[in-house]
């Protein structure tokens, strides 16, 4: 993040992280000069933390504890690497140019450290859990359509079964009766017979 109004950019480490910053400069002009990265004590006195190697050994990189820093002659980058980051490195600091007394600053950065702390920065498991408990409820709802409808099916199967039941009942008797007529008819000219009506009287008739 950067503060326009100051011209000081922000950056954000966690306690034990690492961070790294680039400065950029003309390596045409200040290639001469010493680069330094410092840390602002107050509006006029920032305190010397790490220089980088002159130029003609720019592979080279300057340490002090876990703060390091690296020049890049032919692309004007100066970069500065602070390592296991500490709630006492933060502040304001700055990378800047010294050349016979001149100084000239690169860029102001402020660094913040945060720490790392998860499980008491986490306020919104609650409500995750009482978004997971607000499921049940649809959940069962999906199981009483599941249900409803499988004893609908199951009941529009049996009122089916019934009816088929019904009509071949149904068509069997129809298919009995004329039988059952039959065997009435055969008594009956027995009985003519019986009474002296012969059949070949009944065939002729």
């Amino acid at each position: 993040a950067s503060c326009a109004a100051e011209n000081v950019t922000v950056v954000y480490g966690m306690e034990g992280g690492t961070i790294s910053v680039n400065c950029t400069y003309n390596p045409w002009q200040q290639r001469w000069r010493e680069k330094s990265w410092c840390k602002q004590i107050d509006e006029t006195k920032c305190q010397h933390v790490v220089s980088a190697r002159r130029f003609w050994l720019p592979f080279l990189k300057n340490r002090n504890g876990t703060t390091s820093i690296s020049d890049n002659v032919h692309e004007g980058v100066l970069t500065v690497t602070m390592k296991r980051l500490k709630k006492q490195d933060a502040g304001l600091y700055q990378c800047k140019t010294d050349y016979l007394g001149e100084t000239n600053s690169l860029r102001k950065v402020q660094v913040e450290v945060l720490t790392a702390v998860l499980e008491t920065q986490m306020p919104e498991e609650p409500s995750a859990v009482q978004s997971i408990s607000s499921i049940p409820p649809e959940a069962d709802f999906t199981v009483f359509y599941i249900i409803a409808g499988f004893l609908v099916t199951k009941f529009m199967v049996a009122v089916l079964i019934f009816i088929i039941g019904n009509s071949r009942k149904n068509r069997e008797t129809e298919q009995k009766n004329p039988n059952l007529n039959d065997h009435q008819v055969l008594p009956f000219t027995g009985d003519l017979a019986h009474d002296g009506i012969s059949p070949s009287w009944e065939s002729t008739a």
